[in-house]
This record gives structure tokens, C-alpha cells and sequence, in this order.
């Protein structure tokens, strides 16, 4: 059952979003995403000037005419929101946790796929798959992922990148726009070859959830930390320099070996910062992929 404030937040989400879409994402997203594949639609008599290379020979050698193939623009494609429900992911020390990033994006991307009459789905995971929504059309299918987003109580506290993406890879039969949020915090060897191998079959954009507090500690003194996946607890002198620089080394050495996995993969990528506005960080995202892609 929904409670009263559930729903109050995903009307509220539901209003906000829809402006978002309607006043700077519409456009944006049927530019990157739309007219990038064809898909086979029926054979013709062979014309000249066609190319040699589009001929159906199979029809050609039956019918004892030339005959080629005749292709359209793809115009349905799937989007599919994959959310990190880890323990990780419920941390923030600005405004909002990570997850509540996800969720705000997760809900613009689910419109701007539905206004652009697209299917979308629903992938919530930890070290297990939580909850699964088959890619479908329409607003009342849209509040119910948003629903789902807000009222998610994952099971598990770990991440297994590994088995959400082997998950989707069995699940979608056709090519789909993969959004995968997650702060990626998992040691990159035990996900890397199933990122490469979904990314062969998907368009996968990772979208990179992250606190200040993960990249470097101010001088607050003694502050006890506890890994909110494993609950192993330290006790750090953040007023120590050596341990802070300490700590923020191995915060950019994570990051870059997360940038050299995704880029190995041919993945896109948006940083989502706790910290920073996710509405600017979607607009840099459809302004630099739409520049590579000349449109």
C-alpha cells in the first residue's frame, strides 16, 4: 500500500518532470537517440542506381528479376532505467542521498522516452535482482516505475553489478538504451567483462552516483566510518593530513580505474554528484553526444 506521502512525492515528481521534458529534454532526446538504426521492411524491383550491396538474392534468384532490400528508419526503441538499490547508494551528506539522484533522473528519463512514444523499463538491483518491470508505453506505466523508484525496499545490502547486467543481457532480446545508475564502488575487475559484453548488444550509459564526502574529508577530527554494505567500522583522524591525502588518492585512483573499465567498454558516462544539478549534468550529457554524432 502507498502512503499518503508516497503519493504526494510522486505527483510532485510526476508535475516537475513532465516540465523538465516538455521544456528541454524533448528535443534533446529525440535528436541522440532517435534515427541512429534501420530495420529491414519490405523488398522492391531493383532500380538503377540502387546499390549492388542492398540486392536479396534469395527473392532475386526465385523471381528471375533483381530485387533489393528496403529499410526504415527505426522509430520505437526500449530504454531501460538499471538502479543500484546497494546500501552504498543510500549515503549523502549534501541535501540527498545518491538514490534520491537516481530517482529524480530515472523519472526524466522515463518521460522523455514516453513522450518520444518509446518503451521503458525498470531494472532494481543489489547482490541480487530486487525488482524487474518489462519496457512498456504510456504515463500510467511511467508512475508506476515511479512509484517503484520511491517505494523500493532492497533486500540485499550488497552490489553485483555483475548479475544485473548478465540479467538485462538475457532479458532484452532487441537492442536497448541501457541507463545504468550506480556509484560503481565494486571493485571494477568483477563487472568488467559483463559491462563489455552488454555494451556489444546495448547502448549503455553509466551514470555515475558520487558524494563530496567520497573524494575527500575535511578536518573534522576523530570520525567514526562504517561500510554501509559490509558494516566494518574505522575510527579516522580526519584531522590528520597524511590521512586525508591519504583518502583522497585512493578516491581518484577508484575513479580512474572506473573511467579507464567504462572507457574500455565504449561506455558513455554522466557524473551524478549528490552535490550538483542533475538537470544540467542530462543537458551537458545530450549536448556532447549529440556534437560527436554531428546531429
Amino acid at each position: 500500500m502507498l502512503t499518503a506521502d508516497t503519493l504526494r512525492q510522486i505527483r510532485r515528481i510526476e508535475l516537475q518532470t513532465r516540465r523538465l521534458v516538455d521544456d528541454v529534454f524533448a528535443g534533446a532526446y529525440h535528436a541522440v537517440f532517435k534515427g541512429r538504426g534501420i530495420e529491414f521492411d519490405a523488398v522492391r524491383p531493383y532500380e538503377p542506381g540502387d546499390d549492388v550491396r542492398d540486392i536479396d538474392w534469395n527473392v532475386t534468384a526465385r523471381a528471375g528479376e533483381a530485387f533489393v532490400k528496403r529499410y526504415v528508419e527505426e522509430r520505437e526503441l526500449t530504454v531501460m532505467l538499471m538502479l543500484d538499490t546497494s546500501a552504498s547508494c543510500q549515503f549523502g551528506t549534501v541535501k540527498r542521498q545518491k538514490r534520491d539522484v537516481a530517482v529524480e533522473l530515472g523519472a526524466v528519463l522515463a518521460y522523455a522516452a514516453i513522450s518520444n512514444n518509446d518503451r521503458v523499463g525498470l531494472l532494481l538491483f543489489s547482490d541480487r535482482v530486487e525488482h524487474y518491470v518489462p519496457p512498456r508505453k504510456g504515463r500510467n506505466h511511467t508512475l508506476r516505475l515511479i512509484r517503484d523508484l520511491l517505494s523500493a525496499e532492497p533486500q540485499g545490502r550488497g552490489t553485483d553489478l555483475a548479475l544485473a547486467l548478465q540479467t538485462i543481457n538475457r532479458l532484452l532480446k532487441r537492442r536497448a538504451i541501457v541507463f545504468l545508475m550506480s556509484d560503481f564502488l565494486e571493485p571494477v575487475e568483477t563487472y568488467a567483462a559483463d559491462l563489455a559484453s552488454a555494451a556489444r548488444r546495448h547502448d549503455i550509459i553509466a551514470v555515475v552516483l558520487s558524494d563530496p564526502r567520497e573524494a575527500a574529508w575535511p578536518d573534522v577530527g576523530l570520525v567514526a566510518l562504517r561500510d554501509a554494505e559490509t558494516g566494518g567500522l574505522i575510527v579516522a583522524n580526519t584531522s590528520q593530513a597524511t590521512w586525508r591525502a591519504a583518502f583522497q588518492q585512493q578516491a581518484q585512483t577508484v575513479d580512474t580505474t572506473r573511467r579507464k573499465a567504462l572507457a574500455n567498454a565504449r561506455v558513455d558516462r554522466i557524473d551524478a554528484p549528490t552535490d550538483s544539478d542533475t538537470v544540467q549534468a542530462l543537458i551537458r550529457f545530450f549536448q556532447q553526444r549529440a556534437r560527436r554524432l554531428g546531429r
